[in-house]
């Protein structure tokens, strides 16, 4: 029973997990010899390149992700945002090295919306231009037909990915199936090509080519392009399900392919343009075709979907304003579509396949936002494993082993910027300028408020020396720590009345992927009539306020959820350039973001008519 349940994850991860490395044979080894940072196709270069796509495969994915970085889990869950969790930053002094590690992290998460605007484009495009090697009449059609699939990929995410998704593992397994295949047949016509598994040749081709081979690595680099979404899903499937995927499937059908293409390239020579088309039978290419845009839309949708789980958890994390979530699952949470970063890649997508309009001009700007996460990635593993206590002398050696990796494929890379790879450098500047001019934001209009707060203690004296009119029900006043908020002490102030039970109410976000029910609700009575509770969720969870009020029972207090008002704070932020802070232009940013911020009554799930909003103003 466990190794059929260990066989299904397998399958399920293969759609998931290997659609953008699985994906990388379409343009990967055509790049090496025919795309701007070519070398020439001689017996010598193609055994070389071949040999660092076999060593890059092994050190980078199976060494470095599957057997080591894959252990660097939180309860669970992996990616950029859970390694940098582990080392509990949100906290941290500024200035202090867990708050430059969580920068670092915020930028590598950053980098990643880069990714997913990339990979839909480069990868449908790749796919398409094979119309182009099948009849050269239909290259016109190229990017039309790209621009239509990549529109019809955006559209159908409002629907969720649940009916869709059951064929995603089983498409990829045809998929690497027909890898391995094509592979073998290009094999059996030169079998000579398996010498590039010795790292000799590796090591030969930099020898010979000095800074040319260099130049080569940025397109190397291609083929391990989607290593990351190895750790960022292992909270889905889990390490096993994804090692047995990669070990038994995909590493054989990956390397199989590229050795195929490249026994091609030495048998026809001047012949080849696009390897991986050509290597399949001219009966097979427009089958091949329709294969290849399935398996590509597959890559594409991996990466939106973790777009929006990345997003999610950075919203959780207080490190971008609230958006709309949308749950496209009665049963898996961690099924969501948020409208704003849909469309927002949408665009981005179909901007870049029309300002490149080849998966060749696009390679240019592909690989300088992974290989940077890669970097990011190693630095914060390193620190992980010191603060758990990891062997040093393994550590160490491994780090440094790994970076030197890392930081030859991202200076390789680095060469690309004025090519096209200055456009996910941008989008990650952007982005994150939104995240830390947020953070800091909150921090400053929390500040501001703090100004005009009472502790619990002095809220309760006030309402025994000074007690207001009580009326029934329960009001809920939503506060940010442990303190009555401004708005309530001014609604108490002017209208002199309240309910007859008082909840202050937080909303806590901890550095877990999940929070159990058991352990969602603490709460404690500050006096007659009057309650603190705290409500925590994980920074992988959606919360619902009303549903965890319900847990309210364990504590003894027996909250009737329809006779209770909600209560909250709308603030109409003032940027000043005389009060110290942030500049003025990230002042009229953080308003700009809070302005246009998810409203708290949909972000908490809150019945819209139980809701009270007492307006205030607050100079940033």
């Amino acid at each position: 029973m466990h190794d059929r349940k260990t066989l299904s994850l397998s399958v399920a991860a293969l759609g998931v997990v290997y659609g953008d490395i699985g994906t990388s044979p379409i343009y990967a080894l055509r790049e090496c010899f025919f795309g701007e940072h070519r070398i020439e196709p001689t017996q010598d270069n193609v055994l070389g390149v071949l040999s660092l796509i076999t060593w890059a495969l092994i050190l980078v994915v199976t060494l470095k992700y599957l057997a080591i970085v894959l252990r660097a889990d939180n309860k669970g869950e992996g990616g950029t945002i859970a390694l940098v969790a582990l080392l509990n930053p949100w906290r941290a002094r500024r200035g202090s090295q867990r708050y430059l590690l969580m920068l670092l992290g915020l930028f590598g998460a950053a980098l990643l919306y880069g990714d997913g605007a990339i990979t839909p484009a480069i990868s449908v495009l790749s796919a398409i231009e094979g119309l182009s090697v099948a009849t050269p009449a239909l290259h016109a059609l190229v990017v039309p037909v790209t621009l239509l699939i990549i529109v019809g990929i955006f559209l159908m995410q409002k629907r969720g990915t649940g009916g869709i998704g059951a064929l995603f593992g089983p498409g990829m397994t045809v998929w690497f199936l027909v890898l391995a295949a094509l592979g073998v047949h290009g094999i059996i016509g030169s079998p000579r090509v398996l010498a590039a598994l010795s790292p000799a040749h590796a090591v030969d081709f930099f020898i010979r080519n000095g800074s040319a081979g260099f130049l080569v690595l940025s397109s190397v680099f291609l083929v391990v392009t989607g290593a990351e979404a190895l750790y960022a899903d292992m909270g889905h499937f889990g390490r096993s399900p994804i090692r047995r995927a990669w070990l038994f499937l995909v590493l054989p059908a990956l390397l199989l392919n590229y050795f195929g293409q490249g026994a091609l390239i030495l048998e026809a020579g001047d012949g080849i343009h696009n390897p991986f088309y050509q290597l399949a039978p001219g009966w097979m290419r427009y089958p091949l075709v329709g294969l290849t845009t399935f398996a590509t839309i597959i890559a594409s949708q991996a990466m939106i979907t973790g777009a929006f789980s990345l997003t999610s958890q950075l919203v959780q994390l207080g490190q971008l304003p609230r958006l709309n979530i949308i749950q496209t699952s009665g049963d898996e949470q961690g099924q969501i579509y948020i409208p704003a970063v849909n469309w927002m890649l949408m665009l981005a997508c179909i901007a870049l396949v029309l300002s490149f309009r080849s998966s060749t001009n696009l390679a240019a700007a592909y690989g300088i936002a992974v290989s940077s996460t890669m970097v990011v990635t190693t630095i914060l593993a390193f620190f992980v494993a010191r603060r758990y206590d990891w062997r040093p002398g393994l550590v160490i050696p491994l780090a440094v082993l790994f970076l030197s990796i890392d930081l030859a494929f991202f200076g390789a890379n680095l060469l690309k910027v004025m090519a096209g790879g200055w456009v996910p450098l941008l989008m990650a500047v952007c982005i994150f300028t939104l995240m830390t001019t947020w953070s800091r934001g909150r921090k400053l209009f929390q500040s501001r408020i703090a100004e005009d707060e009472e502790t619990t203690q002095e809220l309760a004296r006030r309402v025994r020396d000074d007690p207001p009119h009580l009326i029934p029900g329960t009001g809920v006043y939503m506060t940010g720590g442990d303190h009555a908020p401004a708005y309530l002490l001014r609604h108490l102030e002017r209208n002199r009345v309240l309910h007859q039970r008082i909840v202050l109410l937080t909303v806590q976000t901890v550095d877990e992927p999940r929070v159990t029910a058991v352990d969602r609700l603490r709460g404690w009575g500050i006096a007659p009539g009057i309650y603190r509770l705290v409500i925590r969720y994980g920074f992988m969870q959606t919360p619902n306020v009303p549903v965890a009020l319900r847990l309210s029972e364990q504590l003894g207090l027996d909250i009737d959820i329809d006779d209770v008002t909600y209560f909250l704070g709308r603030a109409t932020l003032i940027p000043s350039d005389t009060l110290p802070g942030m500049a003025l232009w990230r002042d009229h940013l953080f308003a700009f973001m809070a302005h246009n911020a998810t409203r708290a009554t949909d972000f908490y799930g809150l019945p819209p008519e139980d809701v009270v909003e007492l307006g205030f103003h607050v100079e940033i």
